[in-house]
């Protein structure tokens, strides 16, 4: 098979879909690999690293998409890479079609067979392929909202961790996820007050196990969302529903009874945002504020440590890469349900059910043998 790995170019998008390592790999498997020109000089991969490993550098990506089978990327295609695709090829990457109609609506009519990431799940219910980048965003969203309280970036201008005789920030979590938990791991670390909160009992029983008395668990309801965001420093937002718009469980009217200054990091943002108040933004221009709050939206949120991020995605990613690789997309997904999980577009057809509730359409389950 043909494989291209194309230079991301959204925005301050650093990470790379795919190291040397595994171009050596796929090669030693008969395939041949293509990848832009520059692709991984923000994660510190070198051109001449690639051509090493036996990928054949291309500088036109142009070329690049036209001359192969399957596209593996990081983050969803951008305008720009939409005359790119085509009938029948293959993209794997985080898609997040759930927050965009106009890109479900592209690859739809252009025929694309769209693997997402972010919707491959194993049997257990956990998502293998957004579990390393949930991990990142949930160490950033603690470092972004420190820098978010600052008052020279219009926070409150407290320290997350206080010092001897000055109380610590207060912050709390929405979301007991992948992204929540290590959120709480770094704030609970530099000694903030943390409340977490999320639907699922037996998740804020771990919690309860491995933090004990260091943090706060609140099953999430309406009345314990409103106290704890209300009454907090720092609001993380790693609300995650697989494939489907994030829920908005803080409201407009909750965001404006927030201390004017306190700080809100929105990880949910790729599908969608967890607050009504949310909206994109990018690591050129991270924050802004409403209702008097500064607000953290980036949607590529571990693209800001690429060098980190890249090795995380790839580590997972690959065997996946590989299967499709060797095997073909239809026979991969009809060995692998895990993966099958994780299409959500083929020649013309919707196949994932919460991508087709976002937007009103229909959709056809993909059969898996």
């Amino acid at each position: 098979m043909r494989i291209g790995v194309p230079k991301e170019i959204k925005i301050q998008e650093g990470r790379v879909a795919m190291t040397p390592a595994g171009v050596d790999a796929l090669k030693s498997h008969g395939h041949d690999i293509y990848v832009e020109s520059g692709a991984g000089l923000d994660s510190g991969i070198s051109d001449s690293a690639f051509e090493k490993a036996g990928a054949v550098l291309v500088p036109d990506p142009d070329l690049l998409w036209s001359s192969c089978d399957m596209i593996v990327k990081v983050k969803e295609p951008v305008d720009a890479e939409f005359g790119r695709m085509r009938k029948g090829q293959i993209l794997f990457a985080y898609l997040h079609l759930a927050a965009s109609e106009k890109l479900t609506k592209e690859l739809l009519d252009r025929g694309v067979i769209g693997i997402a990431y972010e919707t491959v799940q194993l049997e257990d219910g956990s998502l293998p392929l957004l579990a390393p980048m949930s991990a990142v965003a949930g160490r950033l969203s603690i470092q972004m909202g420190c820098a978010c309280l600052e008052a020279k970036n219009g926070g409150k201008g407290i320290l997350l961790s206080g010092v001897p005789g000055v109380r610590p920030a207060r912050v709390a979590i929405l979301g007991a996820g992948i992204s929540g938990l290590n959120a709480a791991h770094l704030a609970v670390g530099m000694g903030a007050l943390v409340t977490i909160l999320d639907i699922n009992q037996k998740k804020l029983d771990y919690i309860e196990d491995i933090f004990h008395a260091r943090i706060i668990t609140l099953m999430s309801d309406p009345h314990n969302i409103v106290e704890s965001v209300r009454d907090a420093d720092l609001v993380i937002g790693s609300v995650l529903i697989p494939g489907a718009r994030t829920p908005h469980l803080i409201t407009r009217e909750l965001i404006s009874e927030m201390e004017p200054g306190s700080a809100f990091v929105d990880i949910a943002i790729d599908q969608g945002g967890c607050a009504e108040t949310s909206r994109p933004t990018t690591h050129d221009n991270p924050t802004y504020r409403e209702e008097g709050i500064v607000h953290y939206c980036v949607t590529n949120m571990p693209g800001a440590v690429p060098r980190t991020s890249t090795c995380a995605l790839t580590n997972a990613t690959f065997p996946y890469v590989l299967e499709i690789a060797d095997k073909g997309w239809e026979r991969a997904l009809h060995e692998d349900r895990a993966l099958a999980k994780g299409l959500n577009v083929y020649e013309g057809v919707l196949t994932n059910r919460k991508v087709a509730d976002a937007f009103g359409w229909k959709y056809r389950d993909f059969e898996v043998a």
